[in-house]
């Protein structure tokens, strides 16, 4: 049913937890299925340019969400806001090698909780 890679980041999530003195927080929840994703973000400056230099995630959910917000923390992470914000849904789930349709929300989750948190960062500015 999940891939290896998906086992692996749920067994041995990366960057899980929560942030001291966060330059922003995206929340995220799907009361269909229950599952809520809180995304930390501390943002740095390097060359003029603004990238992520530090995540961490809180995740109440299935195996897929833990492993969809380990994920998107790993493709993020010294990233460039700029190219951060091109990561998408799908980017998180085929990084993942692929989730089961029923799960896919779980992806969707990940992602747009990082992309909340992001928001929520240029309104503070």
């Amino acid at each position: 049913m999940y891939s290896k890679k998906v086992m692996e980041h749920f067994r041995n999530p990366r960057n899980m937890g929560g942030m001291k003195n966060p330059d922003a927080i995206g929340e995220i929840g799907n009361p269909v299925c229950g599952d809520v994703m809180k995304v930390y973000l501390k943002i740095g400056k390097r060359n003029g340019k603004e990238f992520i230099e530090d995540i961490k995630f809180q995740t109440f959910g299935c195996a897929a969400a833990i492993a969809s917000s380990s994920m998107i923390s790993e493709l993020v992470k010294g990233k460039t806001l700029k190219e951060a914000m091109k990561i998408t849904r799908d980017d998180v789930a085929d990084a993942l090698g692929g989730l089961p349709p029923l799960k896919l929300h779980c992806s969707n989750l990940a992602a747009d909780a990082f992309h909340e948190a992001i928001k929520n960062y240029k309104g503070k500015k």
